[in-house]
């Protein structure tokens, strides 16, 4: 039997208004382990890591999302304290009010300048200041 790592996928979901760049979507997260974090969650079988992106962007911030590009692949065995998962994590965009849901307890917009790193679950701190360095912008 083959046993291997738990695939997910997260979205840095730029959020615009007329526009104009309003900050990134957070949740907070309403299971353990609690905090806030980007949202995402696990690819089901016979879905491609894009399509789950799509769906758990709907699902926990009722938004419809455009895929820019991959920002990258995180797969540090330590990165979740529940198991070993590997997320996909996506650079979108979307336009709208994000409103918490599926295992988002809530949704906030956070400028760029105000991200609470301290207050991140698993990664999510590396993962967002990669993003902001791709950026050309300090974390």
């Amino acid at each position: 039997m083959i046993v291997t790592p738990y695939v997910a996928t997260d979205g840095i979901i730029e959020l615009y208004e007329d526009g104009r760049m309003r900050g990134i979507v957070l949740i907070e997260r309403k299971n353990p382990p609690y905090g806030l974090a980007l949202p995402g969650g696990f690819v089901e079988v016979g879905e491609s890591c894009e399509e789950a992106l799509v769906r758990e962007m709907m699902e926990e911030t009722a938004l419809e999302v455009e895929i820019e590009r991959l920002l990258g692949v995180y797969s540090d065995p330590k990165r979740d304290s529940r198991f070993h998962t590997v997320s996909c994590v996506y650079l979108c965009r979307a336009e709208g009010e994000p409103r918490g849901g599926d295992d988002a307890a809530r949704a906030f917009v956070y400028p760029l300048h105000e991200i609470p790193f301290r207050r991140l679950c698993f990664d999510h701190a590396r993962i967002l200041s990669d993003y902001l360095e791709s950026r050309g912008l300090k974390a």
